[in-house]
């Protein structure tokens, strides 16, 4: 078996990478699995009317085994699954690409190497992600997907200086579209809207690529909302939605930006069907209280069932979001406080530094809350919003106060 020649996945998960590690796609079902044989049917999946992925799916399975040793078909299947777990919220996918990629052994190609990685950070095992990627790399330095995907994992940790290396790779490997968008967040996240934003539609302009289209448009939307530019960043959104593609976090990013420009009702509209993602349920949920419509508690239920079965696995990926439920929908200040200081040991982004400064606020612990206020001056963030939120945390008793921004220029 030869590692240098293999062609790379169909998709993968190009410009999804900077997507798939924020919002966790869980679902209402018990935890991903592996099949123990390839014969195991462990359920039948719903499909949409006039999905094809069933019988893509069944070819691609078919490939892999007429292939048997051959890794390509198995990185193809298992990239396919992956896309699937993001799409429509169901982790059981994320299961089903660990039993393809268990089938080598090891030394794993440069492919499967860089798929485990992917399926790791999903798992939020992001020290063992990295270490996938870099594996990836010393057998194929001009793997481009792993640079991109160490990127943004780095982004995540709000190591920035180590993002800003993996965004330089990407520009020596001639990658504009993944160049463009992993420079645009990196001055997003470090004090460059503006110039995130125009990164941003640079990198748009060169692509003509429905799924790269789809996730710098919803990039958009987000550097245009932290902007204040309301108006921009809803028809960022709805150009991503009118692509018409299924996509988590796509669509927990409009839910969210629904919510805060008060149309909860926009919401329950958007989100209909979407149950079984309990990202989107938490959504729902927000809105449906918000509205006081006869359901919310019923979602609520939901929720609090869904993360109770959670706790049971041991699963502790969702903790941003539990941080949200339990302090929006349930009052619980303190766990939701506890919650969110666990999250943001892992995860270092906006939406995470936003819920542990509500929680903190709410519960009138501002000790808690230095670790964002000293990030929002380190990075020099520039959303209003989390500002205002983080010179809200300080308290009489512990006075405290959010820096200005320090002047950055990355490239």
């Amino acid at each position: 078996m030869t590692f240098c020649k293999l062609t790379r996945p169909r998709r993968f998960g190009l410009l999804a990478l900077f997507l798939a590690l924020s919002v966790p796609a869980l679902s209402a079902q018990a935890a991903p699995r592996k099949p123990v044989a390839d014969t195991e049917v462990l359920e039948r999946l719903p499909w949409r009317a006039g999905d094809t992925s069933a019988r893509e799916l069944a070819a691609l399975h078919s490939a892999m085994t007429a292939a048997a040793t051959d890794p390509a078909p198995a990185a193809e299947l298992a990239q396919r699954y992956f896309d699937l777990a993001m799409a429509r919220g169901d982790p059981r996918y994320v299961g089903y690409a660990e039993a393809v990629v268990a089938r080598f052994g090891e030394p794993l190609p440069a492919s499967l190497r860089s798929l485990r990685g992917l399926l790791r950070q999903y798992r939020h095992d992001f020290a063992g992600a990295l270490e996938d990627f870099a594996g990836a790399l010393a057998l194929d330095p001009d793997w481009a997907a792993a640079h991109a995907w160490r990127a943004a994992i780095y982004l995540v940790q709000a190591d920035y200086a180590a993002a800003q290396q993996e965004c330089d790779a990407l520009r020596r490997l001639g990658r504009s579209t993944l160049q463009g968008g992993c420079a645009g967040l990196l001055q997003a996240y470090t004090g460059q809207l503006e110039a995130g934003y125009r990164s941003l539609q640079l990198a748009l302009a060169t692509t003509s690529d429905v799924d790269k289209r789809l996730w710098l448009l919803t990039r958009l939307g987000e550097v245009a909302a932290w902007r204040g530019q309301t108006a921009q960043a809803e028809a960022h959104f709805r150009e991503a939605l009118g692509l018409g593609r299924d996509d988590g976090y796509l669509l927990a990013a409009w839910g969210d930006f629904l919510l805060d420009t008060g149309q909860p009702a926009e919401v329950i509209r958007q989100l209909a069907g979407w149950e079984a993602s309990d990202s989107l349920l938490l959504r729902l949920a927000e809105a449906g209280a918000a509205l006081k419509r006869p359901d919310a508690s019923r979602l609520a239920q939901l929720l609090d069932e869904r993360f109770a079965a959670a706790r049971l696995r041991g699963d502790t990926t969702h903790r941003a979001e539990e941080a949200r439920y339990r302090l929006r929908l349930r009052g619980d200040a303190a766990e939701a406080l506890r919650l969110a200081g666990e999250n943001y040991r892992v995860q270092r982004e906006p939406r995470d530094a936003r819920i542990l400064l509500e929680a903190a606020i709410a519960a009138r612990d501002a000790a808690s809350a230095q670790v964002v206020r000293d990030w929002l001056h380190s990075s020099g963030f520039e959303d209003v919003r989390l500002r205002r939120l983080g010179q809200q945390s300080c308290t009489a008793a512990s006075p405290c106060e959010v820096a200005p921004a320090p002047v950055r220029r990355i490239a």
